[in-house]
């Protein structure tokens, strides 16, 4: 479509591109990185088909944005999609729910011999995942462009956070989840969606600060870390969270505190399951509780009204649930499109 007849106020139209857009990755500031890949998934599945359901229910969301108005202007381009990693995590996934059957119920005794196979494979493959997602946005960074990705499960931006690390040398990450993925080689995945963080932390020297906010649901093994990281990361719980809500403390005030944590330069990690669980119900690993969208919303605002740049972003660990129910697709659409908008202003 030539964009001289694009009107933003028309029906949206399904062009292969997030939201419709009529921009190139030449002329636009930020570029959308896809990466369909969930195989170490451990509860629910269907992270490596969210790029394209996102971008399906994407058309339907009308532009003005009052958090970010006019922002879109600046060009948001969609990347191709690579759809050589999902026909690598369609292999995969089937090593890794085997590995994850047996280590739940057991199995014969050739089936836990081929839990080492399995798992080697696995760990290569997610290892490749990484060095391509890598490449990638280190190739976008390098022509100066804004870039953020869209999964797939947790485990696909740490690529990406890595050539951001190369970029920047004092970056915190504001990581929205309801889990703290802090867990080593989660059932002897090294690059498990639930060990994001703990690679992040031993991968990327100059990540110095992980801010965690709405995790409900964590192992006394990650509290032991955070509690010996010496301030490296810091969490605001859910139940703490809810405590000062309950005790009179406004979100206003609860989102200062967050981001006073953070350093100058921010990278979010945006887990869809960080939100109430109705508003991603197909999500991999769902969890009672969680931030509402506006609060979501609003602290990501509060990130970039304080004067910090955000210098990076991910949505992952959407899992759309069929074709004929958008919702988790269309709730992660409007995130994305909320994070598009504050990267663009922040910068």
């Amino acid at each position: 479509m030539d964009k001289k007849e694009y009107n933003p106020s028309d029906v949206g139209c399904n062009n292969g591109n997030y939201f419709g857009m009529p921009f190139t990755t030449e002329e636009s500031a930020l570029v959308l990185v896809s990466v369909p890949w969930g195989v170490t998934a451990s509860y629910g599945g269907g992270q490596s088909y969210a790029p394209d359901a996102i971008i399906g229910a994407s058309v339907q969301l009308d532009f003005y944005d009052p958090v970010s108005p006019d922002e879109w202007k600046k060009g948001i381009a969609t990347v191709p999609i690579d759809y050589s990693l999902q026909d690598m995590d369609s292999l995969l996934r089937s090593d890794a729910k085997k590995v994850i059957k047996y280590l739940e119920e057991g199995g014969t005794l050739f089936e836990r011999e081929m839990v080492p196979t399995r798992r080697a494979r696995v760990n290569s493959g997610s290892a490749e995942m990484n060095c391509k997602v890598y490449e990638q946005t280190s190739a976008w960074l390098d022509r100066d462009k804004l870039v953020g990705l869209v999964g797939g499960d947790h485990s696909t931006p740490l690529g990406f956070i890595k050539a951001l690390g190369e970029r920047h040398n004092d970056m915190g990450i504001l990581h929205i989840d309801a889990h703290a993925d802090l867990r080593e080689a989660y059932e002897g995945f090294r690059y498990s969606h639930a060990s994001i963080m703990y690679n992040v932390l031993h991968e990327v020297e100059s990540v110095s600060k992980i801010v965690q906010v709405g995790i409900r649901d964590y192992c006394d093994d990650e509290v032991e870390l955070v509690r010996n990281s010496n301030g490296r990361v810091v969490q605001f719980d859910d139940w703490m969270l809810a405590a000062a809500r309950f005790e009179s403390t406004s979100w206003a005030e609860q989102c200062r505190r967050i981001v006073e944590e953070l350093p100058e330069e921010v990278y979010v990690s945006f887990d869809i399951d960080g939100l109430s669980a109705e508003l991603c119900p197909g999500t991999g690993t769902p969890v009672a509780g969680g931030l509402s969208f506006h609060q979501a919303v609003y602290l990501l605002d509060s990130v970039v009204r304080s004067g910090r740049k955000i210098v990076g972003f991910d949505l992952v660990e959407v899992a759309p649930r069929g074709e004929d129910d958008e919702w988790d697709a269309n709730v992660g659409a409007r995130i994305l499109y909320k994070l598009c908008g504050l990267i663009l202003k922040s910068n």
